[in-house]
């Protein structure tokens, strides 16, 4: 199967730039859907991770086959969260929609190191997770996930990444993943995890 780009279904400027790193040694274009003109609404109504990024590579490859233009592309999406064990695992999978979608982060992130005041390091455990979905011009359907175990900190730091990358404190680095380098945080985090096994998963079938 020759595949000749991938489209990501984000309009997230800085996860996109985040996935073109990633992906770049593939040789292939990566756009986002914006960059590729692609306008569609999509409701994640899954209960999963896995669910929700499928819907919405399911959605953006019908768009696409409609059109004629899904011949030699590969359309991709993820769906990820944080979740925080002393907050029964919430945001979860309503990260990107805790406390309304066009609530800001900085906002979002206030509430959440809000409502873990008084809580100790070693009950402040979390994680990011990851779910990549991946539906091919054939119709063949591909999963991955990807995590990263951390803590949250206790007020925001760093000014790279996005979303709530500032109060997500990795112990192996002593910085949150907003801190990190770009080559750091794409080698160690949730979605350049999934991002690698989705790789792994297209070789062989990608010529």
């Amino acid at each position: 199967m020759t595949i000749k780009r991938i489209i990501f279904a984000t309009g997230n400027a800085g996860k996109i730039k985040e996935i073109q790193a990633i992906l770049e040694d593939m040789g292939l274009e990566v756009l986002s859907m914006k960059d590729a003109g692609i306008s569609v609404d999509i409701e994640e109504n899954g209960s999963t991770y896995e669910e929700n990024a499928m819907i919405k590579s399911r959605a953006v490859a019908a768009c696409l086959r409609e059109c004629g233009q899904l011949e030699g592309t590969v359309v991709m999406a993820d769906d990820s969260g944080l979740e925080i064990d002393y907050l029964n695992r919430e945001p979860g999978v309503y990260s990107a929609r805790y406390m309304g979608e066009d609530t800001s982060y900085r906002v979002k992130n206030a509430n959440l190191i809000s409502r873990l005041e008084g809580v100790e390091d070693e009950r402040r455990t979390a994680r990011f997770v990851c779910a990549i979905a991946a539906v091919l011009p054939d119709g063949r359907e591909l999963t991955s996930r990807g995590t990263i175990e951390g803590r949250i900190g206790y007020e925001e730091k760093g000014r790279g990444g996005f979303g709530y990358d500032p109060i997500f404190y990795v112990p192996e680095f002593g910085r949150t993943t907003a801190e990190l380098t770009e080559e750091e945080k794409n080698r160690v985090s949730h979605r350049g995890k999934a991002l690698q096994q989705m790789k792994k998963l297209l070789q062989g079938i990608v010529e």
